[in-house]
């Protein structure tokens, strides 16, 4: 896999060089509230605008459908981008047509320019191998060089992501470089004992990846909403807190197996609970109650990990040699409910151990409870990515950049 190291080595001064970046920033109006997906791809453009090339960087962002729709403007990552680079970035106002066109035809060396939402044209996600391909083409005319940075997007068969390196010289920009790097550390001669941690709403987003890590890992810690049905599975009330009943079985299966491998898997002792789910707009006290993880009330739902296992989760990363999480504990997004995330987050930090955050909401709880990113051996741009390549996955994204 070539790098843009290489390329330019070999000259890019004068070329038209696409990036495909992941620009998916979480957006309230057009404020970006987290702005990390951004910083973490400027290392690659600043590095190909500073060597001279016409930078033009495409990404999508929400989940629009196959059209335009304003609400999913890549304008304020645009803006963004061009406050962090220091300098002005163009904006083109549709992803091939008129607009992408003239703003490309009028960069200069050393100039940069985003190219509107590619999820607005319905070839970018289509099943359909030859519409795909057709805006695969109408992309390939804007360049002479593709340069794949978008880790997020790796695991997605999408135009610009899977179909686009086929058709012009290609490489790995630094972040998707930097993510494969870590990603072999956590699946290639290991540091042990280790941990990982899966948090998160579902079960079922984490199945393929319990499934593998039950042949790597020494112990799996579980938080989260998921963590109700592996209560359940074990037989424990869970009153109205979040539950898959379709994934019983599974986990069952997984427990067992794990038990068997000597895996272990270390579930909550207590958690918080409430009636009803907090109000993430106001931020209103919830006051919940600490219960016993075996004594949750019938009318009460769990919506964080508790004192006692913050301290036991804390307690089993304390010797690990390498730590990976991905998901929070708890709804981080409020206050009253934070703390099982804050202290998993914390002892990351306190560990000596090479510690991988797996991007997504973890990613996000790290940054919106306070924490210097550096104190993380790497924070990940892309949880479903991240999940599909430990579950031993082809990610379509980076087999297009394989030479």
């Amino acid at each position: 896999m070539k790098t843009i190291d290489d390329l330019i080595r070999a000259g890019v001064s004068g070329r038209r060089v696409f990036v495909r970046a992941d620009l998916n920033v979480p957006l309230e109006g057009t404020t970006i509230t987290d702005d990390g997906r951004i910083r973490a791809v400027l290392p690659t453009i600043a590095a190909l605008a500073d060597a001279g090339a016409k930078v033009i960087v495409a990404s999508h962002l929400g989940r629009p459908k196959g059209a335009p729709d304003p609400q999913f403007s890549l304008a304020p990552a645009a803006a963004r981008l061009g406050e962090l680079l220091g300098k002005d970035v163009a904006f083109a106002t549709d992803t091939v047509g008129e607009s992408a066109r003239a703003t490309v035809a009028g960069l200069a060396d050393g100039q940069v320019a985003v190219l509107e939402n590619l999820r607005f044209n319905a070839g970018e996600t289509s099943k359909d191998d030859a519409e795909r391909g057709a805006f695969a083409d109408e992309l390939a005319s804007l360049a002479d060089v593709y340069v794949g940075d978008g880790f997020g997007a790796v695991h997605r068969k999408h135009a610009s992501v899977y179909d686009l390196p086929a058709r012009l010289p290609h490489a790995a920009g630094g972040l998707i470089a930097a993510e494969v790097a870590v990603l072999k550390r956590l699946t290639e001669d290991v540091g042990r004992p280790y941990a990982v941690v899966l948090g998160g709403a579902k079960v079922s987003d984490k199945l393929g990846v319990i499934d593998h890590l039950l042949e790597k890992a020494d112990r799996i810690l579980i938080g989260g909403g998921m963590a109700y049905t592996f209560l359940k599975a074990q037989g424990h009330e869970i009153g109205t807190s979040l539950l898959q009943e379709d994934q019983i079985s599974a986990v069952v299966d997984y427990l067992e197996r794990a038990k068997a491998k000597g895996v272990e898997f270390v579930l909550p002792v207590d958690v918080l609970v409430a009636p009803e789910f907090p109000d993430l707009k106001t931020k209103a006290p919830a006051h919940p109650a600490v219960v016993g993880a075996d004594a949750i009330p019938a009318d009460q739902q769990g919506l964080d990990i508790g004192p006692e296992t913050r301290k036991l989760y804390a307690a089993k990363l304390a010797d690990a040699a390498t730590v990976f999480w991905n998901g929070p504990m708890g709804v981080f997004e409020h206050p009253d409910y934070a703390e099982g995330t804050r202290a998993v987050a914390q002892g990351l930090i306190d560990s000596p151990a090479f510690t991988v955050v797996g991007g997504g909401d973890s990613a996000a709880a790290v940054r919106t409870l306070g924490f210097d990113e550096n104190a993380f051996g790497h924070i990940s741009t892309g949880g479903g990515a991240s999940l599909e390549y430990l579950e031993g996955k082809t990610l379509p994204g980076l087999a297009a950049l394989e030479d």
